[in-house]
């Protein structure tokens, strides 16, 4: 049932929030992600199973070089990103060497946000056709490594969420960009919650382009690599093809599409205070467990959220990542992303002592100072 999906914080939901953290402690080399040139395709494999592929620094810079050559490359024709391990695609980002950074006033806080977003930006402009395998869990850094690409493959294994709300950060990776241009109030909802969309679910959100079965995906990917003179036409009718072919439960509903309505109507409003109001004056099942749900996350990452995707909206991708840059920057100066990863990854004790505690007093002018220009360190694409 789709209630029991929508629990505010289940064992489950703390477990993949550790999952979109964690990060291992070995020195980094570029056997963390392999860049093979596979018939007329360049393929990325992200290659850090142990901890689902987590992003780091390394990987990034490795990833953007060889994507700029690649499209430079006259016998390479598309890029493919896939991970490795059957797991995941990649959980996130390296949170507890930015947590360590940020702490210390260290310069990689700054370096990895800022080159992280590049690479999203070069993804999202690549000449070339850009097919992202989310067969497994895409969470954070890895939503910005597939979403920005011209076509998106999800699988029945496929995990999709941006929790960043409940650790005192916020959806980036230009995710002010993305979810804003999802149906409805639907970017919204997902940004603010966190709420996890799976397999099917997530192709039938607009995340996705395509739904391929798991099994299917190394067939496929042989068959776009062997493609003679792909064009962006060739590669989506072989994706469309195996759509097609991966029919099985495509019958079942979207899992949100019976409470479309209600997020619609109850996330329109002109602040989260408002949100907040609107919820409350509803008084469904539906309206509780959001309540519930968003009362538990940072106060401060809610309304810097609410902003970023309502400003996102009519934004490029490029000036939403700068706007991102800004926000992580302000979050690093903060208080409630170092105590969200404490109480979720550190202590686990999962009880965070946001500062402020009360929506009402996360003022606006702090939060023009979190949007604010950082002048000569602005993000520059």
């Amino acid at each position: 049932m789709l209630r029991s999906r929508l629990r505010p914080i289940s064992l489950n939901r703390l477990q993949i929030i550790t999952q979109h953290l964690t990060m291992s402690s070995h020195s980094p080399s570029e056997a963390e992600v392999l860049l093979a040139k596979s018939g007329c395709a360049g393929v990325i494999t992200m290659n850090r199973p142990k901890v689902l592929n987590a992003l780091n620094l390394n990987m990034v810079q490795h990833i953007y070089k060889q994507l700029k050559i690649w499209e430079e490359d006259p016998d390479i024709f598309l890029v493919i990103i896939k991970g490795s391990g059957g797991k995941a695609f990649c959980a996130g980002g390296d949170i507890i060497a930015v947590t360590n950074a940020g702490k210390s006033g260290d310069k990689f806080a700054q370096d990895f946000f800022r080159q992280e977003y590049i690479l999203n930006n070069a993804i999202g402009t690549c000449k070339k056709p850009y097919v992202a395998l989310i067969d497994g869990i895409t969470m954070g850094g890895g939503v910005g490594l597939s979403v920005h690409g011209q076509f998106r493959v999800a699988s029945e294994k496929t995990l999709f969420a941006m929790p960043e709300t409940a650790i005192g950060l916020f959806p980036d990776v230009g995710g002010g960009y993305f979810l804003p241009r999802l149906p409805g109030n639907l970017g919204l909802y997902i940004g603010l919650t966190g709420f996890r969309l799976r397999g099917r679910d997530v192709q039938k959100a607009g995340i996705a382009t395509h739904f391929v079965d798991s099994e299917k995906i190394p067939s496929l990917e042989k068959d776009l690599t062997s493609l003679k003179g792909p064009s962006k036409k060739y590669v989506a009718e072989v994706l469309d093809t195996y759509h097609t072919k991966s029919a099985a439960g495509d019958e079942k509903p979207f899992i949100l599409a019976e409470n479309l309505d209600k997020i619609n109507s109850l996330f329109t409003a002109n602040s989260v205070e408002e949100l907040f109001e609107n919820l409350k004056k509803d008084g469904s099942p539906f309206a509780q467990q959001q309540l519930q749900t968003l009362s538990k996350m940072s106060p401060t990452s809610l309304k810097m959220t609410f902003r970023q995707l309502k400003n996102g909206a009519s934004l490029t991708l490029q000036e939403v990542l700068t706007m991102e840059y800004r926000l992580s920057q302000a979050c690093m100066r903060g208080h409630d992303f170092y105590e969200g990863v404490r109480a979720v990854l550190i202590d686990k004790d999962q009880n965070p002592k946001w500062k402020p505690e009360r929506l009402e007093d996360v003022t606006n002018e702090y939060l023009d100072s979190c949007f604010a220009s950082l002048g000569s360190n602005d993000l520059k694409l």
